[in-house]
């Protein structure tokens, strides 16, 4: 149960507190329901998968959660970009428009920290030494093996 839940019940039942058992009976029902249909998802799609139409793309890109997206510093880019993507054929734009939108994911990435990046080469490059020895053990154990059946 979330804190969310916990203080939802508190505060029914400091409102119902004199009632005793009935009062949380109540608050018990009202809660299975409120956590039911408010609180838990579907984990269904309102969409089916695959490719989506242009009018869910068209409310996707405008709208999200009732909020209109295209007001806003990016708005104009946002336009441009999906005018780009409707209907121009033109390779190069198309190609334009790929590494801008590639550039604008990569200012969103968490780079690692220069200790993260040192110590994750140093795992890699001990793993490399140990696999590449290992190996060369079997190589030659094999090798040595086979002189001796073959003489």
């Amino acid at each position: 149960m979330s804190d969310r839940d916990r203080a939802a019940r508190a505060k029914g039942a400091s409102v119902n507190g004199a009632d005793g058992a009935q009062g949380d009976a109540d608050a018990d029902s009202l809660d299975a329901v409120t956590d039911d249909e408010e609180l838990r998802p579907s984990g269904k799609r309102n969409a089916p998968r695959g490719k989506r139409s242009t009018a869910t793309l068209e409310r996707d890109t405008d709208t999200v959660a009732g909020v209109d997206l295209s007001e806003g510093e990016n708005a104009e880019k946002r336009k441009k970009q999906k005018r780009v993507a409707e209907g121009d054929h033109n390779p190069f734009k198309r190609i334009w428009l790929f590494l801008t939108q590639v550039v604008d994911e990569l200012k969103k990435v968490i780079w690692p920290t220069r200790r993260e990046v040192i110590q994750y080469t140093l795992v890699v490059l001990i793993f490399v030494v140990v696999f590449t020895a290992f190996v060369a053990g079997l190589d030659l154990g094999f090798a040595k093996l086979v002189l001796w059946i073959l003489g």
